[in-house]
């Protein structure tokens, strides 16, 4: 006999993270408590690209002043959560009111030779190092930096900060753009759409084409694919 109660299929760990993410409220609040602390040139600090299988991870440091409440009425989020349009939006909002803003990247080959956890806070650092005001607090998503600058380092940081929100959309905006850039010159493997990440019309150009010098080898699937590469190389 069937149970009167219905049952729901199972959500997926990545579901599940997004809609937990989606429930989180980002504001000014970590600002305010730093702020009440006594810091008051307050650097949010986030990456983009560090899932991607090309290209360079890309890292963004904003000084935004202390009124925020325009970019929290326009809807500043994680980048991960927003359409590209609002994205763009937001980008011009955030450059047109901060103090500062600094992007850095780092290239798919210090990537391979370093790891992605160090190449991601070489980016970061950089970033930091390269704003035009210096800060003395960093707000950073889940990561610490070999900065003598005070740090809270923020788990959902995206999702909480905005400063951290704002530093990702202006990373998400220029890595974007960059993937547009490069589409152009590597056609075949459709950077355009999925901007890098391990989609399957990526892998399957990956599988038909190989990798090219801007792939980050040390990846899994960029691996075998370049390994497949070779041994039908060998075989001709």
């Amino acid at each position: 006999m069937k149970s009167g109660t219905t049952s729901s299929k199972p959500v997926g760990a990545a579901a599940a993270k997004q809609r937990m993410l989606k429930q989180l409220v980002c504001s000014d609040a970590p600002e305010q408590a730093l702020r009440h602390r006594g810091f008051q040139s307050i650097a949010g600090v986030d990456e983009v690209g560090r899932g991607a299988l090309f290209g360079p991870v890309v890292a963004a440091a904003v000084i935004l002043p202390h009124s925020m409440e325009t970019l929290a009425e326009a809807g500043l989020r994680d980048s991960k959560q927003l359409t590209h349009e609002h994205s763009e939006r937001l980008d011009l909002h955030i450059r047109g009111i901060a103090l500062a803003v600094s992007i850095a990247e780092v290239d798919a080959e210090t990537i391979d030779r370093i790891n992605i956890y160090q190449a991601t806070r070489m980016a970061m650092l950089l970033a930091v190092q390269g704003l035009s005001l210096i800060p003395d607090h960093l707000l950073i998503d889940a990561m610490q930096l070999d900065h003598p600058c005070a740090q809270t380092k923020l788990i959902y940081g995206d999702s909480l900060s905005l400063s951290i929100a704002a530093a990702s959309v202006v990373a998400k905006v220029y890595r974007d753009a960059l993937m547009r850039e490069l589409d152009l010159v590597h056609p075949v493997y459709g950077l355009a759409s999925h901007k890098g990440y391990g989609t399957p019309r990526h892998k399957q150009a990956l599988a038909e084409h190989g990798p090219c010098p801007l792939h980050r080898r040390s990846f899994a699937p960029v691996f075998y694919s370049a390994e497949i590469d070779e041994i039908l190389e060998s075989t001709d």
